[in-house]
């Protein structure tokens, strides 16, 4: 789930926070429900499908296009999300850390791909996250 909403941010150029708004937690739920059937098709299918269904509307957050080095892909930067929900979420609570995660200020950080912040330890990411703000 978390590298489909990287994927979809990225194909809409969208920050990761309005892919979770277009979705809301029932959507959400739904996707992370669908996962055993729609992991056998491709990204590109099932990101086409929930834009169209949630009318995810193109926007301006390009990190991409003018970045100078080598950007991560969207299966590592799901998978450092996967990582700080598994660590951060109360038993049970995972969709709404997820929420809270992607819609969080450390989420934008992560998307800055001039910087080195995605290459970061975990845990600095998970403490920067709880803290509102990036550690020194």
């Amino acid at each position: 789930m978390c590298s489909l909403i990287e994927y979809i941010a990225r194909q809409t150029k969208n920050r990761r926070k309005v892919i979770i708004e277009g979705l809301g937690k029932e959507g959400v739920e739904k996707q992370l429900y669908d996962a055993e059937v729609n992991h056998c098709l491709t990204f590109e299918q099932v990101s086409d499908e929930v834009i169209k269904q949630y009318q995810i509307p193109s926007g301006d957050f390009d990190t991409i296009t003018e970045c100078k080095y080598t950007i991560p892909s969207y299966l590592d930067i799901g998978k450092l999300y996967s990582i700080m929900i598994e660590d951060c979420a109360e038993p049970g609570q995972e969709v709404e850390e997820l929420m809270k995660i992607f819609s969080s200020f450390i989420s934008d950080k992560i998307s800055d791909f001039q910087t080195d912040i995605y290459y970061q330890n975990p845990s600095y990411l998970e403490c920067s996250y709880k803290a509102g703000y990036l550690l020194d």
